[in-house]
């Protein structure tokens, strides 16, 4: 399977790259078999995340898959974001080679574990 132009337009220019100063939410997770790991950075405000960052470390699609998540969560409720799956990740690049879905599975994990992590501290609050 040939990559998606979706896919190459992510990989050659990747959407809301980088850190984020004052993120609320941030989770880093890793791909133990491939080494493959994502950062992930929100800022949450009134339940919707209204910026978002990625640092993506490792093959092309982990790359892609970070900015896609990333393009997709802007201006998302934590509810709507909570709901996004690993096949919402691969259709938002235009499909994955079955033995690159790992990449889409990463973007979900970091997403719910930054999620987790806002959620566990707004209940603190």
């Amino acid at each position: 399977m040939s990559y998606s132009e979706i896919f190459k337009d992510h990989l050659a220019h990747p959407r809301n790259a980088g850190e984020l100063p004052g993120a609320n939410a941030i989770a880093e997770q890793s791909n133990p078999v491939c080494g493959d790991r994502l950062r992930l950075s929100l800022l949450v405000r009134d339940g919707r995340i209204v910026a978002v960052r990625f640092l993506a470390y490792g093959c092309p699609p982990t790359l892609a898959c970070g900015s896609a998540l990333a393009e997709m969560l802007d201006g998302m409720s934590v509810e709507e974001a909570l709901k996004l799956t690993r096949g919402d990740i691969v259709t938002a690049v235009g499909g994955l080679p079955s033995r690159k879905q790992h990449a889409a599975a990463l973007a979900i994990e970091t997403l719910r574990a930054a999620l987790r992590e806002f959620i566990n501290r707004d209940s603190l609050e």
